[in-house]
């Protein structure tokens, strides 16, 4: 075996794995100090194996590089994976019309909209379709109004591991109420 441990496969498979980049052969053989022939050999192999066994991962060859890829086969799962919530970033509207829900859930439409001052229909539906909230229950009230509550899609999208992590609210502006500019339960003093 030339210099570094391991077989030659796993060896190439690892560094195009971490590259993520095509890499020339040449780079290559250097890199596993060894010749270009082995290289060559020891890609068609894997190659084949990939392909036989309609592994995950195909080899892509053009020209003088190569490159780690995902098979086309799989594309659409990976997109069921991958695209709801990166097919378009979220507009300001939905980010606040989020950002009510995940604070103050479970919530229904219309407490959000009492909470934003505007109606938010539009965001409710997109933030349901990308996955971020989902409806939760329905409100023991008149009419019984749907609850909606944040989805693990949100914790992962947000890269958090509960709600729990979420930055504590800034503290209200008292301002508009003097009774609560005094504090609760304090008597104004004259």
């Amino acid at each position: 075996m030339n210099e570094g441990e391991g077989n030659l496969k796993g060896r190439i498979e690892a560094i195009l794995y971490v590259s993520g980049e095509p890499v020339t052969l040449r780079d290559l053989s250097r890199a596993l100090r060894t010749d270009e022939s082995e290289v060559k050999k020891a890609l068609a192999e894997l190659r084949d194996e990939y392909d036989y066994n309609q592994r995950g991962f195909a080899l892509k060859r053009f020209g003088n590089n190569v490159q780690l890829a995902t098979r086309a086969l799989y594309a659409e799962d990976i997109t069921r994976l991958l695209q709801p919530v990166q097919q378009q970033s979220l507009s300001q509207a939905a980010m606040e019309t989020l950002a009510v829900v995940a604070y103050k859930q479970p919530v229904t439409r219309a407490e959000v909209e009492a909470i934003r001052g505007v109606k938010c229909d539009y965001s409710i539906q997109s933030l349901v379709n990308k996955g971020l909230i989902k409806e939760v229950g329905r409100k023991d009230t008149i009419g019984r109004p749907v609850l909606f509550g944040t989805t693990d899609t949100f914790l992962s999208h947000f890269g958090i591991e509960s709600l729990d992590d979420l930055p504590p609210l800034p503290p209200a502006d008292h301002q508009d109420d003097p009774a609560e500019a005094n504090g609760e339960g304090d008597e104004l003093i004259p």
